[in-house]
């Protein structure tokens, strides 16, 4: 077996892993890079993405995040996609609200720890600890040969028990593994980042110096945020309030301790802002309404339930809010990368909350393993060669895992 990175050997975003045997390939993820526009972004020289190749048998993504699938609408050949269910599930669910929203329609469903094969390859998924819900290590086997990609991996967040049952019990005899490391450069080799249940505590905290409605700025596809948010709010009296696209995405999940406007929760509640509704109408999806009978809360209803609610806030929002009289008293939380605030969009949101003269503060942890529980997952797999990707950092790597062996972006290697 020959592997290829394709992109990601020195930085995060854009993933894609080429593996070959005996002319058979697979793709392991196809993202779009972080520092790309995707009209400007082109697709790695891999052939059969724009030409007919039966030479490449299918791409198998790690999980749902848009820099390890965001490439897959730039194909122009039909290509089987091998995806987790509830991913799959989720990128269904999105696709009618997000810009660029895709989810594949030539597709074959993978779950936790069921091999499958793909041609002469050998694939067996391991459910993992990630920001990004039903996220996956994949084991690949072929030609006698065992490659490991962690894909995106954490040890602190609400499912860490699923990385301590990978460390505890781990894939053995793993010639090479790809390991991500975007924690490098962002943390010192001490520090740890705050577990999921620490940002529950401060979210609690938060939400009882509020007087009035909680804002809370982050992704609905984070469902570990999202879980920690309601947990929160219901320590506090508060009710979660989504609107339609994430309900649709808390829904996608279909899992039964997760949060959702459904039989149950009575305490989850949809808001349809007007910029949605109109957007629900366009896109001739306005029947997703009719799910919702019973569990919305509408406009003439949001200032009185302010002091009891916490929203999860899109900056198109605010209008809306504050026509209605709901920000009196408010709080803005912003519980995504802050790295978002110094884009253009950040900027305007930041204004907009000092114009409605909204505190604003930040409660957030990363998606990703710090650095010490990178050494224990590569300490229980210690494979034969390990080689960076996804970070900015893989010069790093020699003085804290064993086995360090980097490569470079479109070099073939062999297993």
């Amino acid at each position: 077996m020959k592997l290829c990175i394709r992109r990601g050997s020195k930085e995060i975003g854009g993933s894609c892993v080429e593996l070959e045997q005996d002319g058979h390939r697979i793709l392991l993820d196809l993202g779009l890079p972080l520092d790309l526009e995707f009209e400007s972004a082109t697709l790695p020289a891999v052939s059969g993405l724009q030409e007919a190749d039966d030479g490449l048998l299918g791409i198998v993504l790690s999980h749902g995040h848009r820099d390890h699938w965001g490439l897959l609408p730039k194909l122009s050949q039909p290509i089987d996609v091998y995806v987790g269910a509830k991913t799959l599930s989720i990128m269904r669910a999105s696709k009618p609200f997000v810009p660029g929203g895709y989810a594949p329609e030539s597709v074959i469903v993978y779950r936790d720890r069921k091999p499958f094969h793909v041609g002469p390859f050998k694939v067996t998924p391991y459910l993992m600890d990630h920001s990004g819900f039903d996220a996956y290590s994949l084991l690949v086997e072929a030609g006698g040969k065992r490659l490991l990609y962690s894909g995106d991996i954490r040890g602190h967040g609400r499912k860490a028990a699923l990385f301590e049952r990978f460390v505890a019990n781990p894939p053995n005899s793993v010639d090479v593994m790809l390991m991500e490391g975007s924690s490098l450069g962002r943390l010192a080799e001490g520090d740890r980042f705050e577990t999921e249940g620490q940002i529950e505590n401060r979210l609690l905290d938060a939400m009882n110096q509020t007087t009035g409605m909680v804002l809370v700025a982050c992704s609905v596809q984070n469902i570990d945020r999202v879980v920690s948010i309601y947990r929160a709010g219901k320590r506090s009296g508060r009710q979660l309030i989504v609107d339609a696209y994430g309900a649709e995405v808390l829904r996608a999940t279909d899992t039964a301790s997760i949060p959702k406007p459904a039989e149950g929760w009575d305490d989850v509640k949809v808001y349809i802002p007007k910029y949605q509704r109109r957007h629900l109408a366009q896109n001739e999806i306005s029947y997703l309404v009719d799910g919702y009978k019973g569990l919305r809360i509408f406009p003439e209803k949001l200032s009185a339930a302010a002091s009891r609610s916490v929203m999860i806030v899109r900056p198109r929002m605010l209008a809306d809010l504050s026509e209605f009289g709901a920000l009196n008293g408010a709080r803005v939380i912003w519980s995504q990368w802050d790295g978002y605030l110094a884009q253009e969009s950040g900027i305007r949101f930041m204004a907009r909350c000092r114009e409605l003269s909204i505190p604003m503060e930040t409660i957030h942890t990363s998606g990703h393993a710090d650095i010490q529980d990178l050494q224990r997952y590569a300490k229980a797999v210690n494979p034969g060669r390990l080689i960076p990707i996804h970070t900015f950092f893989p010069d790093r790597f020699g003085s804290l895992f064993d086995n360090v062996a980097p490569t470079e972006d479109g070099k073939w290697e062999q297993i």
